[in-house]
Formats: structure tokens, sequence, C-alpha cells
């Protein structure tokens, strides 16, 4: 393996250097002038390595879901830089943000409200190959729709239901089989199971983690469950009034964590948490 090869392997897949993500408060109806600013992220630092699942956690309103949303580039960020696979796509236009898309996915926080109702699951699925044209035959569409609904753990008659026909646990499997349509590199997982009930969460869970393990994946899982994190993820970035305070190996902030957030957080979990949550619904 020559230098350059290694050097690519060792790399970060993700790199986040300062980021800034402001938004303007203003007032008046006709001339609206800005009198100041929300900071959503103040210059935020992370590298993600390929293949690890990277935990970002704090409370609601930290900004751990404006962070994804710069990664993803739905939002565009006011500073800073955002390196996927080396290059900063934290200032790429429309057009050249075109082919990232099908390297980096989302799923998100609620299976009710991420699926068009008025769409079939298989159309769902089959979307973004159409939009994407990885996929133009439309029997092979639909064939590799059944397949992803069976990796997710779903039958392949459900290609055939809408959404309001399924559970909630069912309808985010929906979403993740939507999330790997186009054999993407990187997921941002938005707190993908805090709309889900205990038992099924861990489901869920269990799947994301076999996903990773068999095509490779690199995910950011954003949550305010520390419980979920601690069975997912390898590191953790504690996230408070858009900075990060701590971070470090998930076992070393569980067991030592020095910002009082984090000890807050730690302080939220119930004393019977993690493993008797998991134990049932184990590999």
């Amino acid at each position: 393996m020559s230098v350059a090869e290694t050097k690519a392997e060792t790399a970060p897949l993700v790199e986040v250097r300062g980021l800034k993500m402001h938004f303007p408060i203003t007032e008046g109806i006709v001339a609206r002038r800005k009198i100041g600013e929300v900071k959503a992220v103040d210059g935020v630092s992370l590298t993600i390595g390929r293949g690890e699942t990277l935990g970002l956690v704090g409370e609601s309103g930290c900004g751990k879901t404006t962070m994804g949303r710069c990664i993803l580039r739905l939002e565009t960020p006011t500073a800073g830089a955002i390196l996927y696979d080396g290059v900063d796509i934290a200032g790429l236009d429309r057009k050249a943000l075109v082919g990232l898309r099908r390297r980096i996915q989302v799923i998100f926080q609620d299976p009710y409200s991420s699926l068009n109702p008025r769409m079939k699951v298989g159309a769902i699925i089959e979307e973004p190959m159409k939009v994407h044209g990885t996929e133009p035959n439309a029997t092979r569409r639909r064939e590799r729709a059944r397949e992803l609904l069976s990796v997710c753990g779903l039958a392949a008659d459900f290609a055939d239901r809408y959404p309001h026909e399924m559970s909630g646990g069912q309808r985010q499997r929906v979403g993740i089989a939507r999330a790997l349509a186009l054999d993407p590199e990187f997921i941002v997982c938005d707190e993908p199971v805090s709309a889900l009930d205990v038992s099924i969460q861990a489901q869920v869970v269990n799947l994301l983690e076999n996903l990773r393990e068999k095509f490779g994946l690199t995910y950011l899982f954003i949550a305010h469950d520390l419980s979920v994190v601690r069975h997912l993820c390898s590191r953790v970035l504690v996230m408070y009034r858009g900075e990060i305070v701590e971070q470090g190996p998930i076992e070393t902030v569980f067991a030592n964590p020095q910002h009082a957030h984090t000890r807050a957080l730690l302080s939220s979990v119930p004393p019977e948490e993690p493993e008797e949550r998991w134990a049932a619904f184990a590999r």
C-alpha cells in the first residue's frame, strides 16, 4: 500500500473545523433590521473516523440538530469548514452538492412526519434512486426496495402499504431503508429512536449497529438519551449552548465526567440503566 493510500485510510471521513451557525434576530415589518443573533453552533470542531459511530449528546435546544443539518448541508454555516473525505463542502453550491447527496444520508427523528403519507412504502424507498438516476430501470428499483425492506427486518409486501398502516418502529425501519437506497458511506442519525417505545428503541439501535458492520457505514448519532449512546457509540461529544464542553471515549466520559453539564445528563439516567434495557434484544 502506498503512502497516499495509507493516509486516505487513516484520515477521518468527516472533519469539522470551527463551525458556526448563527441565526439573526430581526425586528420591524417593512424595514426589517438585525437586533441580535442566536448562536446555535459556536465554534465546534470534531472528527469522525471511517466506520465509527460518534455520539453527539445534549439537552434540547443545545444546537446538536443544527450541527447535523450543517454537516448535511441542509443549512449553510455562518463560518468554519466541513471536510468530507478531504473536500471542504461548507461553501459548495447546490449543483456541486448533488454528488455528495448520494454519499451522505439522514435518518430523521420523527417516523410519522418524515414519510410522505400519500406514497406507498415501496415508492418512498425508490424515490432517491429515481431522483439521482442510480437505477433507471423501474423493475430493478422495485426489487431493490423490497431487498432493502428485508435487510431492515420488514417483509417485502410492506412495499405495498402506506405509512399510516404501519407502527412507529416499522416506519422508522422504512426511513432507514430509504437512507440506504443510495449506498451511502455516512449517515446522520438525528435522534432516530427518541419517538419510539423503549422496547422498539432497542431493536432499532441493534439494527443500526448490524447495518454499520454489514455495509461499513459511518454514523453521527445525535441523541439526548445517554443509555442509547452508550450502547451504540465508541466516542461521545457533549454539547451545551452551541459548544462542545466535553468529549472522549464512551467509558471514560461515563466513568469520570469532567463538566457539570455532563454530570447533569448522566444523573438523569435511571439507576437500572443501561444493561437491563438491552438484554432481551442483544444481537
